[in-house]
């Protein structure tokens, strides 16, 4: 089954690559999830997406063969309980900074008694018919990736990934570069001693190793799969879209002076 190929993976501790959405078009979640990519992110803390339109896109994204993923507004329960029952594979956690709020976010994407989920038929239970097989899959299914972008994360590592559910975690640079002090300086030394030491605590304890390279370079992608990095998004639909319309443009403006 789809819904267990990447808990499966992350567990054996092989390289899993995906890509992020926050526009919210279903073309644009088919395109990206043709393309191979394992998982799907689409992105409700920094978009316009509406859950409705998180739904549709979920819907999109398993039908075309990948697994859908949904980065949270915030560690809130009863949207973790919306998302799960729309489909959603597993969700991607903003900020957790420490033991706590990981175990809260597992236990939200499960029912009583390993958590406190409540139960509903939806698009996820194939609207009543498949409800004992999604009781089965919950139990250890759903999947939790947890975001680590504040410096206050960084004395309660060893905690944060040893949490039962927890199935990996992914650096939010930006961000904890700003809880730094020193918003987007990504060659400092302090910052990058702080990303090294996410990494090497990661790996040491067997927990999964994220990153999200923003930009579309795949310089940036052999390199994070160098240094071990092994759950990584690669690039966001904006930045794919951007990047593309420039290039054409510049080769129009080179001709244009040549």
């Amino acid at each position: 089954m789809l819904r267990t190929k990447l808990k499966a993976k992350l567990k054996a501790g092989e390289l899993s690559l995906g890509t992020w959405i926050t526009l919210g078009n279903a073309a644009i979640a088919e395109i990206f999830s043709r393309a191979g990519y394992d998982w799907v992110v689409v992105d409700l803390e920094h978009s316009t997406i509406s859950i409705d339109q998180a739904g549709e896109l979920i819907r999109t994204i398993e039908l075309a063969g990948a697994s859908p993923l949904v980065r949270l507004t915030s560690n809130d329960k009863n949207l973790i309980k919306r998302v799960m029952d729309a489909g959603a594979h597993g969700v991607v956690v903003p900020n957790v900074n420490t033991s706590q709020e990981a175990s809260k976010a597992v236990a939200a994407t499960r029912y009583a008694p390993l958590g406190h989920r409540g139960v509903g038929l939806a698009r996820a239970q194939h609207y009543g018919p498949g409800f004992s097989e999604y009781l089965d899959w919950q139990r250890d299914g759903p999947i939790v990736i947890v975001q680590i972008e504040d410096q206050a994360a960084l004395d309660h590592l060893e905690a944060i990934f040893t949490t039962q559910g927890v199935d990996g975690f992914i650096i939010g640079p930006y961000d904890l570069s700003c809880s730094m002090g020193f918003p987007g300086e990504f060659k400092r030394r302090d910052f990058l001693a702080a990303m090294k030491h996410i990494l090497s605590t990661g790996q040491r304890l067997g927990c999964p190793p994220g990153l999200h390279i923003v930009e579309p370079k795949p310089v940036l992608l052999s390199q994070a799969i160098n240094d071990g990095y092994r759950f990584i998004a690669y690039s966001v639909d904006i930045r794919m879209l951007d990047v593309a319309a420039r290039a054409g443009f510049l080769v129009n403006e080179q001709n244009r002076k040549a």
